[in-house]
């Protein structure tokens, strides 16, 4: 009667090949997660600035004071912008006006906004424009 021989368990090659199979693909990994926590964080920086500067419009559109055809600036509170230095620059200016412009019409004003903020020691900007009738007032027709 001749007699089996059973292989139990791995050879000592056989478990090195697999260690540096294993190896490779968690330095692979290791490098996608890296790429992929990078570009989340750049996506998170561009959705905060385009909510950042969404609301700023409202604010500045809504704003009946905004002085005409001057660059308006400010910063931005650190806590809004996730503790990065960040702010913000906006100009108003005629965008149409009536063929004969009087008191009493309305004209078509434009604002031109945009946001800044520092990532990785580069200043970054998202712009923005928004649109909003305004009705004329003799002041505005002597500029």
């Amino acid at each position: 009667m001749k007699k089996k021989s059973r292989r139990n368990g791995f050879t000592l090659l056989e478990m090195m090949v697999a260690t540096l199979i294993m190896g490779i693909a968690v330095i692979g990994l290791m490098a996608e997660i890296t790429a992929s926590m990078r570009n989340a964080s750049r996506v998170t920086n561009r959705d905060r600035a385009a909510l950042l500067a969404r609301s700023k419009m409202d604010e500045l559109l809504l704003d009946p004071q905004f002085p005409l055809d001057t660059l308006v600036a400010g910063p931005f509170d650190p806590s809004l912008t996730g503790g990065v230095e960040g702010g913000w620059r906006a100009r108003l200016t005629h965008f149409e006006m009536p063929p004969s412009p009087a008191p009493g019409q309305q004209s078509l004003d434009r604002m031109s906004l945009e946001i800044w903020w520092m990532a990785s020691g580069e200043r970054r900007t998202f712009a923005l424009g928004g649109y909003h009738t305004h009705v004329l007032r003799p002041e505005d027709l002597q500029q």
